[in-house]
């Protein structure tokens, strides 16, 4: 009875049809499982780079502000050089 059954199933085409939609619908999951993960792994990149970003745009401007500030205290008249004697 088991052949029967099996030989059946083979020739009817909605069984064949529901198998088909049945292994495409778990490769559709199998993928959407690996994209979130992915996406996650993305986002958690994306925050650290971020932060990264800002702490370096932190760094910058304090290096910014001690430049202008040195150079409010030795005066932009020293440092700049007269032309050389040949000029």
């Amino acid at each position: 009875m088991a052949n029967a059954e099996i030989t059946l199933s083979t020739h009817n085409p909605n069984v064949n049809h529901v198998q088909q939609l049945e292994e495409r619908v778990d490769d559709l999951e199998s993928r959407n499982v690996f994209q979130d993960d992915v996406i996650d792994q993305l986002s958690v990149e994306l925050a650290a780079h971020q932060q990264e970003i800002a702490d370096l745009k932190h760094q910058l401007q304090l290096i910014a502000n001690r430049l202008k500030d040195s150079g409010s205290l030795s005066g932009d008249a020293e440092d700049v050089e007269p032309p050389p004697p040949h000029y």
